[in-house]
């Protein structure tokens, strides 16, 4: 049996998309027969996530892998969010978190050594055979020193895997990957999770929503880093869209409640402004049942079109719901026009009117884009199928 030591300097749990990522990829490698260890940084948490004692059961997850908790200096409480300060602090978090694992790495054997931190990847460049390092890429900075050190961490690898096919292809042209080094491997889902899902009617009275209404939905963190995922363009879309709902699940709080104030600053009626908060991962696709329309509505930027691949766009297929998302290449090869979704222009708030008012109107498209959807996505994108996949990969590069 492999042994698989996954290293994060992740907050766990979190309220953000990465630590489902994880947490889901560390259980499905274990079920592929590795033995796996996850290191996570024994960080400072905000006081919801501290209430929650088990991260295997909020995220779903069966206990088939060990987590050990690495310390490090965390001074990210003393200081204001986005201050000068707060990125010391960061790096001060960074930098120990690596001491403590470069320590921790003399005493510790394993296969496979497996990260998505770049600087935790160069440091296993100097203490792991590079064939046995695997660093996962999702980000793509542009220049300066994070760009430097991404290139460095595709060196000191002997394996890449890049989260979508635009980032493997500028990986391989810019950051000194080879392509026998790095393959493309989309985001998935828990197959299980979604075999038995519940009727729109029971899981609307489950959670406490009107049965008849037209709701359009979005689930995850409303931003990413900082950018905004385009939320408020779907806003402006509803407007013209008589009768709409827009249910929202995940946070942070505060914008949540930003997008309510515009709802109702363009003359929309409260009630139809749904927002659940944050949920347990394992919850998610009862909300997904619920909604009528599924939205993605990321903006055009750099790391939107190319290097992202987002959790909801699984869940959202696999919930067998009619989907509507901005025409992007990063989920080009996932997507097809008219076949599992409505792809749109990013931001043109007219043509996201108007495929909302053509789906609201037609239950038939709308069932036959979520049926094609759920097939693709229970066929090709599951956890199981995508560690198989890296595992195969790294296999062949020994």
């Amino acid at each position: 049996m492999s042994k698989l030591l996954y290293i994060s300097l992740m907050r766990l749990p979190t309220e953000k998309a990465h630590g489902g990522q994880i947490m889901q990829n560390c259980e499905a490698f274990a079920a592929a027969g590795c033995q796996v260890t996850l290191w996570a940084a024994r960080r400072w948490n905000t006081r919801a996530m501290r209430k929650i004692s088990d991260p295997y059961a909020w995220y779903g997850v069966e206990a088939n892998f060990r987590i050990r908790r690495v310390p490090c200096i965390d001074l990210f409480p003393l200081f204001p969010a986005e201050s000068a300060a707060s990125r010391i602090a960061f790096y001060v978090q960074a930098l120990s978190y690596a001491l403590a694992c470069a320590v921790m790495l003399l005493f510790t054997r394993a296969d496979i050594y497996y990260s998505r931190d770049e600087l935790l990847v160069r440091l296993l460049g100097w203490l792991k055979p590079r064939r046995n390092i695997a660093y996962e890429a999702h980000l793509y900075p542009r220049s300066g020193r994070s760009a430097n050190l991404q290139g460095r961490a595709t060196s000191s690898a002997g394996n890449v895997i890049a989260i979508t096919e635009p980032l493997r292809r500028d990986l391989i042209a810019h950051r000194r990957a080879s392509p026998q080094q790095c393959i493309s491997a989309h985001d998935g889902i828990s197959r299980a999770r979604f075999v038995d899902l519940p009727t729109q009617p029971a899981a609307r009275q489950a959670i406490g929503w009107h049965e008849h209404a037209f709701i359009v939905g979005y689930v995850g963190r409303l931003q990413m880093i900082g950018m905004d995922k385009g939320v408020a363009s779907l806003v402006e879309a509803l407007a013209a869209v008589p009768g709409a709902y827009l249910a929202l699940v995940g946070g942070p709080v505060d914008m949540a409640e930003s997008l309510r104030e515009s709802w109702i600053a363009l003359g929309l009626p409260r009630e139809r402004f749904f927002y659940a908060g944050q949920v347990p991962p394992p919850a998610v696709p009862d909300y997904l049942r619920a909604f009528d329309v599924c939205a993605m509505p990321h903006p055009a930027t750099k790391q939107f079109a190319n290097y992202t691949s987002p959790l909801k766009l699984f869940e959202y297929m696999a919930a067998g719901r009619a989907i509507v998302a901005s025409d992007l290449p990063s989920w080009a090869d996932v997507l097809t026009h008219e076949e599992t979704a409505l792809l749109l222009p990013p931001g043109d708030s007219a043509a996201w009117s108007h495929a909302i008012v053509r789906l609201r109107d037609d239950p038939a498209l709308r069932g036959r884009l979520g049926a094609a959807a759920r097939e693709k996505a229970l066929a090709h994108y599951t956890w199981a199928a995508r560690a198989e996949r890296i595992l195969a990969h790294i296999r062949r590069n020994d």
